[in-house]
């Protein structure tokens, strides 16, 4: 039990940084194909979002702050992830106090920063989807040689809620090898005792 406990927690404590990575990624590409479609589509973006060629345009500007946050946060959940290799929670065979503070901070970022994120982001992906005039958005693309992207063109919304998905589970993977990890130590200390 013990080796494959050590192992368990290599691959999850390497998951949930891969998974924040992943994160940042989809923090950068949430905004691309909306920036490229629909930004040049309002003429005064500083001071009127509805004085536009596409009608419901705006839900790139709209969804802007949020974006900026939601990259800040990716950047954070990196750093809290790290935390876990900084504490040597991935190949301690003993856990400590800071072991478990890592963990909890990491697995409560992640929890934290996909109920943060998943309705917003469905938010805007229906508004783009329900208020964007799409034949509009063709006409300009074609006249003006920008991107099109259709209302069923979601990529970068979808993906985020598999990787918010996977976010979960690393989080609930986690708190289950806290939970592995005392079992594994209280055998050790058990055994210990025996020999003494």
């Amino acid at each position: 039990m013990y080796k494959k406990q050590m192992v368990f927690q290599k691959v999850v404590c390497f998951m949930a940084l891969i998974t924040a990575a992943l994160v940042f990624v989809s923090s950068l590409g949430l905004s691309t194909d909306l920036y490229d479609a629909l930004s040049k589509t309002i003429l005064y973006p500083d001071f009127d979002l509805d004085y536009t060629s596409v009608p419901g345009s705006r839900v790139y500007y709209d969804m802007f702050g949020f974006n900026s946050a939601f990259t800040k946060a990716s950047i954070a959940l990196i750093v809290i992830t790290l935390s876990l290799f900084v504490t040597n929670t991935h190949s301690r065979r003993k856990y400590y106090v800071g072991n478990y503070i890592a963990t909890g901070l990491a697995a409560a970022s992640e929890i934290g920063i996909a109920a943060w994120c998943i309705p917003q982001i469905s938010s805007y992906k229906s508004q783009y989807q329900n208020n964007v005039d799409f034949e509009a958005l063709e006409t300009f693309s074609k006249d003006w040689g920008t991107l099109y992207i259709g209302p069923n063109d979601t990529f970068w919304f979808d993906i985020c809620y598999v990787i918010f998905g996977i976010l979960i589970l690393t989080s609930l993977l986690l708190v289950l090898n806290v939970r592995l990890k005392a079992i594994v130590m209280k055998a050790e200390r058990e055994a210990i005792g025996k020999k003494g």
